[in-house]
């Protein structure tokens, strides 16, 4: 059913856990794999240092590997949001999966205003979301 898998990996609790069911995900639908990184400036231009976001690609790609998948890398520089819904169009993403800072219902404002809500408002395909 789910041909292509796209993963935006951050570092984050909730991505960690999104890892193992994106593994299981892959074998169940022998899908191909996707793992997109992301890199956000921030106000003055800064950015994470690409040996970190090489570190992190690495890192996931050898935890997949491990469990006997193959995965394609990606490291894009944009908005979060916009780039995962930009990468998944161009790969022709069946499904996105990702975590969830699990705002929950307390601070309204910045859960309307996370990354996940927005790809969930904005993508062409299902957005699986592992809180």
């Amino acid at each position: 059913m789910f041909k292509n898998i796209l993963f935006p990996i951050e570092l984050t609790r909730e991505a960690r856990k999104a890892i193992e069911l994106t593994a299981n995900m892959v074998r169940i639908h022998q899908s191909k794999l996707t793992i997109l990184s992301v890199v956000e400036e921030d106000a003055e231009g800064a950015m994470a240092s690409e040996e970190q976001v090489a570190k992190l690609l690495e890192k996931a790609k050898n935890f997949f590997a491990g469990q006997g998948i193959q995965a394609a890398t990606l490291e894009k520089v944009g908005i979060p949001a916009f780039t995962i819904c930009d990468v998944a169009d161009e790969i022709d993403a069946d499904l996105i999966i990702m975590g969830c800072r699990g705002l929950g219902l307390i601070d309204e404002e910045a859960a309307m205003d996370s990354a996940t809500n927005r790809v969930i408002n904005l993508a062409n395909c299902p957005v699986l979301v592992v809180s």
